[in-house]
């Protein structure tokens, strides 16, 4: 087990969604040297840049969370871009933390890594056995890249590099805008804007067949850190909570925690994306003891009440207290 404390530690993405979350608790751990490039400072897309977030931060560790992400529109408007700035920015950060030494690298990868067709619940055997759901297949296929990189460099240069696999994230502080923003985070600002307006009906996106499974972003911050402590093998891991549910059920457990009285329409000409998703999460709690603690409807009270106090300019994500 590594003690983290006395680590230098880089998070990449660090004041990020996911990130404030993992630097949050990695405080809690004590760890007093971290170090967070910021994107206005460093182009992780760029080599010099890498080489210099590397001589500035000095790192034993590094968490790699930096990420070019969206939901399903967002993908299908920049396939090139989600491609080409997640596939340099993981392959250049792995490789000059190679070339320096590092002590350990912990790899973000995504559910999109998995085929389209993975039997479900979503075994880590399972990830060569087809091609990613094609909207966003390109983000994917980059991110599972990490995996073929940090494989290979424990198996040529006895490199530490972990692959972690997180299903749909959400909770306070998500991206919640329409243009870019994933399925939970669009579903409550439809619902918060509609409750405002008096809108009679908020429109959904597909079928709303399609099982999701979503684990709460403070869950997965623990999961990273439990593996960065204890998990050191090659194999990629599942980070989720081993429950699915159907966009539609989530569409009307979002109606109600908002207070919405309006109508659901499902716009049946826009995609589904993959039909189910829901992981196997044995390996995680067998290797690094990692057992999700926040129901989804706990989970969903805290982020719609984190959404609508920040509307409201009452509570900045710095200070408040919900995300605990």
């Amino acid at each position: 087990m590594i003690d983290l404390k006395n680590k230098r530690i880089m998070v990449t993405g660090g004041s990020g969604f996911l990130g404030f979350f993992v630097v949050r608790k990695l405080k809690k751990r004590g760890c007093e040297n971290i170090f967070i490039p910021r994107s206005q400072d460093y182009d992780l897309v760029r080599m010099e840049c890498v080489k210099k977030v590397y001589q500035d931060a000095r790192p034993d560790i590094v968490i790699h969370l930096a990420a070019k992400v969206g939901g399903i529109g967002a993908n299908m408007k920049n396939p090139g871009k989600f491609f080409y700035d997640n596939l340099m920015m993981g392959a250049q950060m792995m490789e000059i933390g190679r070339q320096v030494g590092i002590e350990k690298f912990v790899a973000l990868g995504t559910i999109c890594c998995y085929p389209k067709f993975t039997p479900v619940s979503f075994n880590e055997d399972s990830l060569w056995d087809g091609y990613p759901e094609e909207t966003n297949a390109p983000y994917g296929l980059a991110k599972k890249m990490l995996l073929v990189q940090s494989q290979a460099y424990r198996q040529q240069y006895g490199f530490n590099s972990i692959f972690l696999l997180p299903v749909n994230l959400y909770g306070p502080g998500d991206n919640f805008d329409l243009k870019s923003s994933h399925v939970i985070p669009a579903l409550i600002k439809k619902c918060v804007d509609a409750v405002k307006k008096r809108k009679k009906e908020i429109v959904v996106w597909g079928t709303g067949k399609p099982t999701r499974e979503f684990l709460y972003v403070g869950d997965c911050a623990q999961a990273i850190i439990l593996a960065t402590e204890k998990y050191n093998k090659k194999d990629p891991v599942n980070i989720g909570t081993g429950f699915e549910i159907s966009i539609k059920d989530l569409a009307r457990l979002i109606v109600r925690l908002t207070g919405f009285k309006g109508k659901i329409v499902f716009d049946k000409t826009k995609p589904d994306g993959q039909p189910r998703r829901r992981l196997d999460i044995r390996r995680a709690e067998r290797e690094f003891g990692f057992i999700a603690k926040t129901g989804i409807e706990e989970g969903l009270r805290k982020t719609i009440e984190w959404y609508v106090l920040s509307q409201n300019g009452k509570i900045p994500l710095e200070t408040q207290s919900i995300i605990e």
